[in-house]
């Protein structure tokens, strides 16, 4: 999966599902409207500090742009592999725990 692509649409989506354009957006974020185009586009990766931004101003987690709107087993698999990463053991025992009930 290309994290990279699937963060720079997720932005896009995010901006277009809260009904801003480009210009808006960028002044809400303190970028360049070509640097907001070029992300969007792929052009450019955005920075840590500029991703940090996105998220405040939509109210989300960095690991929310990581999530994809596919059904596809395969897609949903790799997004909660890279949630569950960044999980303590505590939590992944307690994660587990749950699956486990559920896939009974």
């Amino acid at each position: 999966m290309n994290y990279q692509k699937l963060i720079n649409s997720n932005i896009k989506a995010l901006r277009q599902k809260h009904g801003l354009t480009q210009e808006s957006f960028s002044e809400k974020i303190g970028i360049s409207l070509q640097g907001l185009s070029n992300i969007e586009r792929n052009k450019y990766q955005p920075t840590a500090e500029t991703v940090d931004k996105i998220c405040k101003a939509f109210h989300i987690t960095p690991q929310q742009l990581l999530v994809t709107n596919s059904d596809s087993n395969q897609d949903i698999i790799e997004n909660i592999t890279v949630l569950l990463n960044q999980c303590s053991a505590k939590n992944l025992k307690k994660i587990y725990e749950i699956v486990s009930i559920l896939v009974k």
